[in-house]
């Protein structure tokens, strides 16, 4: 197409959920509650973690600071879904659509990291537990959460750079629930062979390695658990990582079929549910396995009722 037969693409329509459109009040208000829920639950982990001494180690530091990027990973899209809801003109400026996409894959990656450092965490206390505090210690801790945030935060830059230079003139409507670069680069009116190509490069690498390196620490974790003689250290050594387990579960299981594909897109329908896994189920969910399957949390939650005067 030749330059003075189009205009640039200035904002772009959300569709969202449209199949949905009679129903749209139900969906804010759950998806509104849901978002609530989000951030309290992921506010009092961080705020309960924070003021109980009793759970600075590097295994509940490591949780806060999960639960502060929930906070941030969230926010990159629900609040826009929850205006598209309400809204009869769901549009979103071209720069602020690629600044939702920076945001959301930034903190995707940099959650990434952190369940692997998180798995680490857990071989070492595991596998080698007479090394770990020598290891593991809350100046590494530190060293790794900074290094999960800066790596996720220069993670996307690539890719972002290339969309930004794609000629968008025509299509605007986005077939997704928020930007992303799959939908996005479907309305470009140029070849995007290059940038599916980066796009895919990057997120293998990332997922793919990610993954791996947590199942590795898991295997070791799995053949060491085994060797323990009693069924009570057993469990107890399992039950130390079944909330990691969970969340890496939910979370790698729907990345790693929206992501690591070199088709643009399956069918609309699948990567919209995928993406409500991901983005708005997987933080939504952290808070409850993390408080309700751990005894220390909960713990902590009630001395921490108990100074402020709510609880006996």
């Amino acid at each position: 197409m030749k330059p003075g037969n189009w205009s640039q693409v200035t904002e772009f329509i959300i569709l969202g959920f449209p199949h949905l459109q009679g129903v749209q009040a139900f969906l804010f208000l759950l998806l509104l509650l849901i978002y609530l829920t989000t951030v309290l639950g992921n506010l009092l982990i961080f705020l309960v973690v924070c003021l109980d001494f009793q759970l600075h180690t590097p295994m509940y530091l490591l949780v806060s600071i999960l639960s502060l990027l929930e906070l941030g990973y969230t926010a990159a899209t629900t609040p826009k879904m929850l205006s598209n809801l309400l809204s009869e003109k769901k549009t979103i400026s071209f720069s602020g659509c690629l600044l939702q996409i920076y945001f959301f894959h930034s903190l995707g990656a940099t959650e990434c990291y952190l369940l692997t450092a998180m798995a680490y965490d857990r071989y070492l206390a595991i596998c080698q537990p007479l090394h770990y505090p020598t290891r593991m210690t809350p100046a590494l801790c530190v060293k790794i959460a900074v290094g999960c945030w800066l790596g996720g935060l220069a993670g996307p830059v690539a890719e972002i750079s290339l969309v930004s230079h794609l000629p968008f003139c025509g299509l605007n409507r986005i077939q997704h629930i928020f930007c992303d670069f799959p939908p996005v680069l479907s309305l470009a009116c140029t070849d995007t062979s290059i940038n599916v190509l980066v796009d895919f490069v990057i997120n293998s690498c990332k997922i793919l390695a990610t993954f791996l390196l947590i199942l590795s620490s898991y295997v070791q974790i799995i053949c060491t658990v085994l060797r323990i003689p009693s069924a009570a250290g057993k469990k107890k050594a399992f039950s130390t990582c079944a909330s990691h387990l969970t969340v890496v579960l939910i979370f790698y299981g729907s990345i790693l079929f929206m992501y690591v594909r070199l088709k643009k897109s399956y069918s609309l329908d699948y990567d919209r549910a995928l993406a409500v896994v991901y983005s708005v189920l997987t933080p939504f969910l952290n808070p409850f396995i993390y408080s309700l399957r751990n005894k220390e949390i909960k713990e902590a939650v009630r001395r921490q009722l108990k100074r402020m005067g709510i609880l006996e």
